[in-house]
């Protein structure tokens, strides 16, 4: 295996489809919604072309996607770091690459600090305001890592941590904060520590024999499912408060009932007594969640 595959299967680096859509939204939330809307009057004002606007919202774009994909890259990669004495011993996580002798502690450790490094680079390359938040971002997505070790809301935490994607892009183009864009990060909020908790249920029994928290150890399966489909509908409703408010077409309503749809559906797959499709509902039904609803938002945004 080279060296590249074991550090992209060490990030898990397929999960990025949940959270590079909402940045995607944000991102062209702030093109089209947040002060770029009429390319006219900013040519006027930059005293710029229309060619070098689009050329330095280019630049903008490849930028935020250096600091998601760096961003989680810390944040796994640290994950893996700190539990891999908790992944050695969990049958589930055995095989993973720090237990498995595939990439070495000191290693993965080295990894995060570079992707941190990169993160920092990019978001001062940005604008000062990303910059300046970068070590909140930071603090946040590392943070989330000792949470198991004291608190069953660490799902929470990793919500947090994943929702600052749509506001964090959308400030990368604006610089200020919007009302929009944090809706959308409740919405990515609410819906990650959700299907987090579903993921979590794998684990009860592990997690109540190391004394790691989580709401499915610390409430049981059924009630923790309960308290997953709670934060589902809070997700759900932010989604359709921020069309209302976004002022947004039918396609994004089509969008709409796609998220929605497959909430309802993984909801439906997984039962307390039966976990087999647990995986089904993490990563296909949240997958196509998440890039279907981001496709149609974009698509909303330019051509209606």
């Amino acid at each position: 295996m080279s060296a590249l595959k074991k550090y992209l299967s060490l990030v898990k680096f397929s999960h990025t489809i949940f959270a590079l859509p909402f940045a995607m939204i944000g991102f062209f939330l702030a093109v089209t919604k947040g002060g770029l809307t009429n390319i006219e009057n900013a040519q006027m004002g930059w005293g710029i072309s229309f060619a070098e606007i689009w050329q330095l919202i280019f630049f903008k774009f490849f930028l935020v996607l250096i600091c998601m994909v760096t961003a989680r890259s810390a944040a796994m990669a640290f994950n893996r770091y700190l539990d891999r004495s908790f992944d050695a011993k969990n049958p589930r996580t055995a095989i993973r690459e720090i237990p498995q002798g595939i990439i070495s502690p000191n290693s993965a450790l080295r990894f995060v600090i570079l992707n941190c490094l990169i993160f920092t680079i990019a978001t001062y390359t940005i604008n000062p305001i990303c910059f300046f938040l970068s070590p909140v971002a930071l603090f946040v997505i590392l943070f989330y890592s000792y949470t198991k070790r004291f608190t069953a809301l660490c799902h929470l935490v990793l919500g947090l941590g994943l929702s600052l994607a749509p506001i964090g892009a959308y400030l990368a183009v604006t610089g200020h904060f919007s009302l929009l864009p944090i809706l959308f990060s409740f919405t990515v909020l609410f819906w990650v520590s959700g299907f987090d908790i579903i993921y979590a249920m794998q684990d009860i029994d592990f997690d109540q024999s190391n004394e790691l928290h989580s709401i499915p150890s610390v409430l049981g399966a059924d009630n923790a499912l309960r308290v997953s489909e709670l934060l589902h509908l809070l997700s759900a409703i932010t989604v359709i408060v921020a069309g209302v408010y976004g002022q947004f077409h039918l396609i994004y309503w089509i969008g709409i009932g796609v998220f929605i749809g497959m909430l309802i559906y993984q909801h439906s797959i997984v039962k307390p007594q039966d976990l087999s499709k647990v995986n089904i509902a993490f990563m296909t039904a949240n997958g196509i969640a998440s890039v279907v609803f981001g496709l149609l938002v974009i698509v909303d945004l330019f051509f209606y």
